[in-house]
């Protein structure tokens, strides 16, 4: 037995209520359950309970033994005291708060029906990854489109609280949070690291008043990099070397990365990071005004004029320094574009509305999620072999949290699909 299932029998008050006694013979009247806490404290707040004859009001506790009490230590609690009434799977001891006082408690054992329990138990203990995964054709569109869109808004709101952060950390400067998120983004996951920490020694206040001459621009965001050879002979990479060398000692940039920080193992030459590096300096010379330009994206159109980018005639020919490709380097295509679209755009965009209460942004976000083709990977490719649809961003970021957050760590009763196989019941 776990307490993630006498929770959801007492929020839902699937138990046997007819006669409902305490442990010592007090008779309980549900009147209202209370509100589950997913925070400290007691389970359920707010709780409207009737013992015998009197109404209480406070908050109820939730434990799979009686003794659990004491062992969680809220004897000695004070944020307890508040506790009107003790659910329990099992009674195995008489517990009191911290004030001294005898807490009522009942008794959940038996008054469950045992196909509720067989249910659940076929349920949590199922060895698939997704465990409710042969009885997907059981739940109603209502259902699955619920669990979809609950899913995809915790997403957001978890990396809109990472985006925020960042923001605080930045005091409160939306530019460069803005240039610091798409810097990582521009990783691709092999080179995000450096690529944060480049963004971090090289502020963005500095390229933005070198957005109008791109040649500088880039020249700070390689030498940063710590990708200008002194001993090359590619004119090129001297060029930039030089001017790098002059804005270097202009603003006094320190925390130059090492060429051995960033990967090229197993990396197609499209994403090699001098390429990546070389769209990132031109796109932010194209971009004077970083965080307004993304806030406007208000579509996939938008999204795809404002990344096509074309790197300088240089990189256009050059997948490293001194090396010419008789081909065309290709611009930033549109499955990488559709990548920032989904780690950068979308969650800058729902937190710059969370942060100013402006329902908009966070509702742009969602609708350029909708647009925005599905990406693909483990998780992803698991949903398509049960037969789900992934057609856009909005389902395959609902279904990533849903596997990881849901079924990776069993709360399928915290899931509106498990929940609603057991309430068939």
């Amino acid at each position: 037995m776990q307490e993630s299932f006498l929770h959801f029998v007492w929020q839902y008050q699937y138990f046997n209520k007819t006669a409902l006694l305490t442990a010592d013979g007090a008779k309980v009247n549900v009147i209202h359950p209370g509100m589950h806490n997913t925070d400290a404290g007691p389970d359920f707040k707010e709780a409207i309970i009737q013992i015998d004859d009197i109404e209480w009001r406070g908050h109820v506790e939730l434990h799979v033994n009686s003794a659990d009490w004491t062992y969680h230590k809220h004897h000695t609690d004070p944020a307890y005291n508040n506790v009107v009434l003790h659910v329990v799977w099992q009674s195995n001891q008489e517990v009191k708060r911290a004030d001294g006082s005898i807490l009522p408690v009942i008794e959940l054992q038996g008054l469950i029906d045992e196909r509720v329990i067989f249910d659940y138990k076929k349920l949590i203990n199922n060895p698939s990854e997704v465990r409710c995964e042969k009885q997907l054709k059981q739940i109603s569109d209502v259902t699955w489109l619920s669990t979809l869109d609950k899913a995809l808004m915790e997403r957001l709101s978890v990396k809109a609280g990472i985006v925020k952060a960042l923001y605080v950390s930045n005091r409160n400067d939306w530019e460069e949070t803005a240039y610091q998120l798409l810097a990582k983004n521009f990783g691709f996951k092999i080179n995000s690291e450096p690529f944060e920490v480049l963004a971090s020694s090289l502020p963005y206040k500095i390229i933005k008043k070198h957005a109008d001459n791109p040649f500088q621009v880039e020249a700070m965001v390689f030498g940063q990099a710590g990708l200008l050879n002194q001993e090359s002979e590619d004119e090129y990479e001297q060029a930039l070397l030089k001017e790098y060398n002059f804005l270097k000692h202009k603003y006094n940039l320190t925390d130059r990365l090492q060429a051995m920080q960033w990967k090229l193992l197993r990396l197609r030459p499209a994403n090699f990071p001098t390429v990546r590096l070389a769209q990132f300096s031109k796109l932010l010379s194209e971009m004077p005004s970083l965080f307004q330009n993304l806030l406007e994206i208000g579509s996939a159109k938008d999204l795809q004029k404002q990344f096509r980018v074309q790197a300088s005639e240089y990189w256009q020919h050059h997948y490293q320094f001194g090396v010419h490709s008789d081909k065309k380097v290709p611009s930033l295509g549109s499955s990488s574009v559709e990548n920032i679209a989904i780690n950068t755009v979308a969650p800058l965009l729902a937190t710059y509305g969370r942060y100013n209460d402006d329902q908009v942004f966070v509702d742009r976000a969602v609708s350029l999620l909708q647009e925005v083709k599905a990406e693909k990977n483990r998780i992803i490719n698991h949903w398509s072999a049960l037969d789900i649809h992934v057609a856009t961003a909005f389902d395959s970021q609902a279904l990533i949290q849903l596997y990881n957050e849901y079924c990776a760590k069993r709360r399928c009763l915290s899931c509106n699909v498990g929940a609603s196989l057991i309430r068939q019941r």
